[in-house]
């Protein structure tokens, strides 16, 4: 009888982003496994694996947003249900890392509570880490096991050339986002603006003064994040304080925490791009655009699974 050594691949979801996960297996052509998510009635999470997952290559596709605490142990289950069914190999594909804003000591007895994420799921057995733009990209060094960040600029920067904007410049709406806003300039070919600010307690800031040129230009303020609208929504009114032109905004992660869609409704930007790494809750406002993420994960858990590199998509 001969035996076959081929691999397989298997992709499952929890409850945090369904539709994102069906599209991810629409990209590779696969059905997506089946995997039920159920809530006892004293509000513990069961998992139950409808299918085989012996020998396979699992990767669960599961951003933990809110409800942050939730999703997370939705996802350690998983990894854990997988791992003891035999499965060859599980990586947890997170498209929005949570708690990744708590990655260091601030003040004193402060917890490192990114760091603690990273100890349950490699604990829970995760073998990778498949995520997009972390927002502090040294948590990639809170883990022995193999991280792949992504990244979305590659989409938000087609986007916009797609729209043939003329006079660019790319801010960054503080000093702490220059990179990722050097790297979106340096694929749109356009200068670099900075929003100079301070912030004087958590969700409150206070823009100062803007560095770079952006009078009579159309500027795109850029960022990882978007939580509460503060920062955008400020830097946005500096920017047209300062003579730009008009104002769009784009980000990976679209929290939308209220305020936040108010805020941005009344803002003076004139289109906010986001992805699909969180999934949108109730009707969004009609600046607000969102772009799917699902083809660069897919085409990365592609060439993992064929053990090809994965640095081109960052080209």
């Amino acid at each position: 009888m001969a035996i076959s050594l081929g691999k397989q691949l298997l992709i499952l979801t929890g409850t945090a982003n369904r539709a994102l996960a069906e599209e991810i297996a629409s990209y590779l052509n696969l059905p997506l496994g089946d995997a039920v998510i159920t809530r006892f009635r004293d509000g513990e999470i069961g998992v139950r694996i409808g299918q085989s997952v012996r020998g396979a290559e699992v990767f669960v596709v599961q951003p933990t947003c809110s409800p942050h605490n939730d999703n997370l142990m939705e996802l350690l289950i998983m990894i854990d249900a997988c791992k003891r069914a035999s499965a060859r190999s599980v990586a947890a594909v997170i498209p929005y890392y949570g708690y990744a804003r708590q990655d260091r000591k601030t003040a004193p007895r402060d917890p490192i509570t990114a760091k603690l994420v990273a100890n349950l799921l490699v604990a829970a057995g995760a073998d990778r880490i498949l995520t997009m733009d972390l927002h502090a990209p040294q948590i990639q060094g809170f883990f022995d096991i193999p991280v792949d960040n992504l990244t979305a600029m590659t989409l938000l920067a087609q986007y916009f050339k797609e729209k043939r904007l003329e006079d660019v410049v790319v801010v960054s709406p503080d000093a702490g986002g220059v990179t990722r806003a050097r790297e979106l300039s340096q694929r749109l070919h356009a200068p670099l603006a900075i929003v100079d600010k301070r912030r004087p307690m958590a969700n409150v800031s206070e823009v100062m003064h803007i560095i770079g040129e952006v009078q009579g230009k159309t500027a795109i303020l850029v960022d990882d994040i978007i939580d509460t609208g503060g920062t955008l929504s400020e830097a946005a009114q500096a920017l047209v304080n300062q003579g730009a032109k008009e104002v769009y905004a784009c980000g990976t992660h679209p929290v939308f925490s209220p305020p936040c869609l108010e805020r941005l409704s009344q803002a003076p930007i004139k289109e906010v791009v986001v992805t699909n790494t969180i999934p949108s809750r109730g009707e969004l406002p009609a600046k607000v655009q969102v772009i799917s993420v699902a083809p660069v994960f897919g085409e990365a858990i592609r060439r993992i699974f064929h053990d090809e590199s994965v640095s081109v998509l960052f080209d």
